[in-house]
């Protein structure tokens, strides 16, 4: 399927690596112009240069943080008019509900609320008057089955798939869609943390907690980045203008609820 993003420009953050890293080079290799963004300089440019090389795509690296207003600018400054932002950054570590006080709840929302809804509204705009607008937020399966050690995590992003979905409602009548993906055991550096912690925290093998979260998934396996990518690229088309203000659930079917 062509998804007709030839010479479509895109904004991807928190792309160096992992689910960002994999959503902007299925974009790249649909010939959209993409901005890859990380606040590790070195990590971004090779980022960059893997993808240019493999997919022949215009590719910018810009290292920015995006939990700060400066960040923000810059990485709008390198994009003039995009048509596509996907919205990412790295998540709270776990912890317990006793131990997260005013900071951790304030920094929690920083990174996971305010930084994505701040790129929203600096884009959304141009993107109505132009027509065309294709925006993804990389949230998290927490958002719908939430668990007491994710709490901030879920909290953050649960706020900013309710904006999202106002939002959602009023620009798709210019053909700017919202829609959120819901990764859940996929197989990156972050799940790889996740697994090394429950293994260190039970005594276990790594490789035995990887064989337990696999087992934990209806299809028995781990997603790949590449599986995402692909979800968000088909999101980002010309042919997903009639899909928005949804929560697309990247989890080998292990989801047990009906909504």
């Amino acid at each position: 399927m062509n998804l007709g993003l030839e010479g479509r420009k895109a904004i991807v953050c928190a792309s160096s690596r992992g689910l960002g890293r994999a959503c902007a080079l299925a974009l790249a290799r649909e010939g959209v112009a993409v901005v890859v963004n990380g606040r590790d300089p070195e990590r971004v440019a090779a980022t960059a240069d893997a993808i240019r090389d493999e997919t022949g795509a215009s590719v910018i690296a810009l290292a920015a943080d995006l939990c700060t207003e400066d960040g923000r600018a810059r990485l709008v400054a390198a994009c003039a008019e995009p048509d596509i932002l996907v919205t990412n950054n790295a998540g709270p570590m776990p912890g317990r509900f006793e131990d997260w006080d005013h900071a951790a709840w304030l920094a929690g929302l920083e990174q996971n609320l305010l930084a994505p809804v701040l790129m929203i509204r600096a884009v959304v705009g141009g993107m109505r008057a132009r027509r065309f607008g294709r925006i993804v937020n990389i949230t998290s399966a927490m958002v719908k089955s939430p668990h007491p050690l994710m709490g901030l995590s879920t909290a953050a992003r649960s706020a900013l798939t309710a904006v999202c979905k106002g939002l959602s409602r009023e620009v798709a009548r210019d053909n700017v869609t919202i829609n959120n993906l819901l990764p859940e055991r996929i197989d990156t550096d972050r799940q790889r943390f996740m697994a090394e912690m429950q293994a260190a925290g039970r005594g276990i093998p790594v490789e035995e907690a990887y064989r337990e979260i696999a087992a934990s998934i209806a299809a028995n396996r781990l997603g790949t980045p590449e599986e995402f990518g692909a979800a968000c690229a088909y999101l980002c088309s010309a042919q997903a203008g009639f899909v928005s203000g949804q929560n697309l659930q990247i989890d080998g079917g292990s989801y047990a609820g009906v909504i």
